[in-house]
């Protein structure tokens, strides 16, 4: 593969949107008719909401500050999902980039990709779908909705050829980030390009149709195949999104067309641009938000900027011109999240213990490899048998883990440690439950039913840093853990340093700086035997001066030679 290729497009002929022939038309009212069945019986989101069924309240609400953007959705007047921006931290997944690859590690089967970042990008072999692969390998395409992120994913399964093969050190190439940076790791990107709309995807150098798992209706699935592939131009390919459910020929056609234009627009700035450089900025936080989420089912946006309340008046006007009366500049005095009452759940959102129903709580730890959630009854004691008891415990407790995973932004490896049920009825319950609630989310995941043990195994889309992270940042003292050493241990150490620095024989006199509280600890309180320095230098034949520091942690300490005034703290810090 050389530069040329990896980096432009195919030259795409006729990318005009071919004309739905009448006969197609008439063909459409036939199908339509002929799946009226079908679509009865859909239990679909959307299906549900029409055919009566107990509607849930949604409204958007948008606060825009000077040092960041929020934006909270609500359901039921309950906060649900929490995304912020920053200037100095803004969104990156969906950005193009055109970059040039820095190294390539076959053993790892992935490169690193200099896109003009601090932090190299990681590119696997496996988001390399547009690459040749093995002849005597099959392919196999699905797609799953990708909710707020850049665009319904195409997941490839089959034998690649080597990366080795297929890329160089020095080689440019055009790459779309489909994963910011968490930690130490830089983005992660994929050369599957793809420019999402707010009915359909669009993916250059593709081809045919493919819809959306989460449109679970047989007969929409056909519908949408059926009015897109007409219109798809040569050289796309097309995914139609969640929201396409329900949409008319015509929305979806308008969808198509932008993107198109869009697509034209971009393939200019690739031809010009040096490397590294940004090719395609995804939306503000904002407009991708409500592009994702906007539909019948939003009952009300309200945002606090007359600025921003004009922009997304404008784009909402292109791309649902029938709910622009739904948003709302807001005018009050007091602030938008305290006036319904927000603010007062964020401040419990980095709170590791979560009060549930009748004094249950919930317990959420955060590691490097997963996440651990323990299920608690606290106070509840229920009013019947124990069973009853744990079982209602266990309910309350998977709507209000669903709830914090989307409101936390938590993703990765999640197990949850539920009380022990005997019953396999319950347990088969507890499962559906926690099924049903976590298909609310937007995030993909997949989940286990309920193990021997009481534990429930999922899995959640990370994307990015969850809010605990964007919002906190590691303890000084502890490094995250959650732990100090305690002052008796403080003691035993220091009390090891002097043994060592008197086997040493080289120096007598020191000077021994530590945190008031542990230099109380070490003078003790007057007690026959409490002084612990006395001790330390009667046994080890030296003079300490104790100096005592407010800005030392009470997890370290350190030692100067007297004479010289020179720290020697490392020197007999272990054998």
């Amino acid at each position: 593969m050389n530069q040329e290729t990896s980096i432009q497009s195919k030259s795409i002929q006729n990318t005009s949107i071919p004309e739905v022939s009448t006969a197609t038309r008439s063909k459409k009212v036939a199908q339509k008719k002929k799946e009226a069945f079908s679509a009865k019986r859909d239990t679909s989101p959307r299906a549900q909401r029409t055919q009566g069924e107990t509607k849930v309240k949604r409204e958007l609400l948008i606060n825009v500050g000077d040092f960041e953007t929020r934006i909270a959705l609500l359901e039921d007047d309950r906060l649900v999902e929490l995304s912020v921006e920053r200037p100095e931290n803004e969104r990156m997944v969906g950005d193009i980039y055109k970059g040039k690859i820095s190294k390539v590690l076959p053993g790892m089967q992935s490169a690193f990709v200099d896109i003009g970042r601090d932090k190299a990008a990681f590119l696997h072999s496996s988001d390399m779908g547009h690459l040749p692969r093995d002849k005597n390998s099959s392919e196999e395409l699905e797609v799953s909705d990708g909710g707020d992120d850049v665009s319904d994913s195409i997941v490839r399964k089959g034998k690649r050829v080597a990366i080795e093969r297929a890329l160089k050190d020095g080689q440019e190439i055009l790459v779309q980030i489909i994963k910011e940076p968490i930690s130490t790791k830089g983005p992660r990107v994929s050369t599957d390009i793809s420019i999402p709309g707010r009915y359909v995807v669009m993916v250059p150098d593709s081809s045919g149709v493919r819809v959306s798992k989460r449109i679970s209706s047989w007969g929409e699935s056909r519908r949408l195949r059926s009015i897109v592939e007409p219109m798809r131009p040569e050289g796309f390919g097309l995914i139609c999104r969640t929201e396409s459910e329900g949409a008319s020929e015509k929305e979806l056609l308008a969808d198509i067309k932008r993107l198109l234009k869009q697509w034209e627009t971009l393939k200019q700035t690739i031809d010009t641009s040096p490397v590294p450089a940004l090719i395609h900025k995804e939306q503000d936080m904002a407009l991708s938000i409500v592009r994702d989420v906007i539909n019948e089912s939003m009952d009300h946006i309200v945002i606090d900027d007359r600025r921003e309340h004009r922009q997304l008046v404008a784009y909402v006007r292109q791309i649902a011109p029938q709910l622009r009366d739904r948003i709302e500049l807001y005018k009050g005095e007091t602030p938008l999240f305290d006036k319904y009452e927000v603010e007062r759940e964020l401040e419990k959102m980095l709170d590791r213990r979560v009060w549930i129903k009748k004094g249950a709580y919930l317990i959420i730890d955060q590691t490097e490899a997963m996440l651990t959630i323990d299920v608690n009854t606290g106070r509840f004691v229920g009013k019947k048998d124990q069973e009853d008891t744990i079982f209602r415990t266990n309910i309350e407790a998977a709507k209000e883990i669903a709830r914090q995973l989307r409101l936390r932004d938590l993703g990765g490896l999640i197990v949850c440690d539920f009380i022990d049920m005997y019953s396999r009825d319950n347990r088969r319950k507890l499962y559906e439950t926690f099924k049903k609630e976590l298909a609310k989310d937007r995030a993909k995941g997949a989940v286990n039913p309920v193990s021997e043990f009481g534990l429930i195994e999922l899995t959640r889309q990370r994307v990015r840093p969850s809010l605990v992270q964007a919002f906190s940042e590691p303890c000084s003292c502890c490094s995250g853990s959650g732990r100090v050493l305690s002052r008796e241990t403080m003691r035993a150490k220091i009390d090891r340093w002097f043994q060592r620095a008197h086997q040493a024989r080289q120096y007598r006199d020191f000077h021994l700086v530590v945190n008031p509280s542990l230099a109380d600890s070490l003078v003790g309180d007057g007690e026959p035997g409490s002084n612990r320095l006395r001790t330390i230098m009667k046994q080890n034949s030296v003079r300490v001066n104790l100096v005592r520091d407010t800005l030392i942690s009470l997890q370290e300490f350190k030692v100067f030679e007297a004479d010289k005034n020179v720290e020697v703290t490392e020197k007999y810090q272990s054998v």
